[in-house]
């Protein structure tokens, strides 16, 4: 099963590799000045996940929103002194890790001196939140370099979990991504948490009646209860709600089963019903019996959005801390 599920992951792997070269990223970027890159990464988010395994869906997400902005170029990670960076924006002041992505980028710049990129290492600490949650492993294509703009206005290009299907789908279509990856990159909320903040309208606020009564129809009611059974009021910002209810450590197909039963957390999830296509995705992956498909096609999605605009060459910059441009 192993070897099948590594062979349709070469497949589709294969059909990315043209582009990722055109951008100048490859898997042995490294290989001469920082070969040891990798073994340092994955040693880190090992020690992390062993001790708070919670925090492999805000990873995954931090890599995410990197790339929706300006393209993979660590610009999410920039602090701003007058809180202006894209970190500050509304839709970026859920994530957490900021702190262990600069233990990661000290750990490597310790082996390799000024040499690997805090794109790369997002790109990196990403598959790997993935595959240490039980998903799919990918050769990550490498090479990024830093940029040094990080402007809060431009989160408008990241897809709030408010969207309807045509705002997912032109938001994902500017960094040159179709439906097939707007459904299986959703999939990545088989692992993490929600504030209730992000969906709670769902359940007190649908049509701006702001009473219990003004629910989304389109919301299963016995998921609708327990959601509103854990978030009690459109002013809960505190509250962690489970995305993937009773495995959202494991990266699965569980995902597909929800939303597919209308149990979707957010606008998001269930916009994807109303595509024929996107639709007919999460039923077939919703059986829980092509597993091996879904996770070659999370695998190729993932590299897609990792070819996100990057900077390369002598563009850019290699951070000497993921959090400030060098000086």
């Amino acid at each position: 099963m192993a070897s099948r599920a590594a062979t349709m992951v070469a497949l589709l792997l294969a059909a990315v590799t043209a582009t990722c070269a055109q951008a100048q990223l490859h898997e042995k970027f490294y290989g001469e000045t920082c070969p040891s890159v990798e073994d340092v990464v994955r040693k880190e988010m090992v020690r992390a996940l062993s001790l708070a395994p919670s925090l492999a869906g805000p990873l995954l997400r931090m890599h995410f929103h990197d790339c929706f902005v300006r393209g993979c170029d660590g610009s999410v990670l920039l602090d701003s002194a007058n809180k202006t960076a894209e970190k500050d924006a509304q839709p970026n002041q859920t994530l957490r890790g900021f702190g262990f992505v600069e233990r990661v980028k000290a750990a490597v710049e310790k082996a390799c001196p000024d040499t690997v990129s805090c794109a790369d290492i997002l790109a990196l600490i990403a598959r790997d939140a993935v595959w240490l949650s039980k998903g799919p492993f990918w050769t990550v294509p490498l090479g990024r370099r830093d940029g040094s703009v990080s402007i809060s206005n431009e989160t408008d290009a990241l897809p709030p979990p408010t969207s309807n299907f045509t705002v997912l789908t032109q938001l994902f279509a500017a960094v040159n991504l179709d439906a097939k990856d707007l459904v299986v990159l959703s999939a990545g909320h088989t692992i993490g948490t929600s504030h209730c903040f992000s969906f709670s309208d769902r359940l007190y606020n649908f049509t701006g009646m702001e009473n219990p009564s003004d629910i989304d129809p389109t919301l299963e009611p016995q998921y609708m209860m327990r959601l509103k059974s854990k978030c009690a009021s459109l002013n809960d910002n505190t509250t962690l709600v489970e995305m993937d209810p009773g495995s959202f450590k494991t990266f699965d197909t569980d995902y597909f089963k929800l939303v597919s039963k209308r149990r979707g957390l957010f606008h998001s999830d269930g916009a994807l019903l109303t595509n024929p296509f996107t639709r007919a995705y999460i039923q077939r992956h919703a059986t829980g019996a092509f597993k091996d498909e879904f996770f070659a096609d999370f695998a190729a999605s993932m590299i897609k959005m990792g070819n996100a605009n990057p900077l390369t060459g002598s563009q850019g910059e290699i951070r000497k801390k993921c959090n400030v441009v060098n000086h």
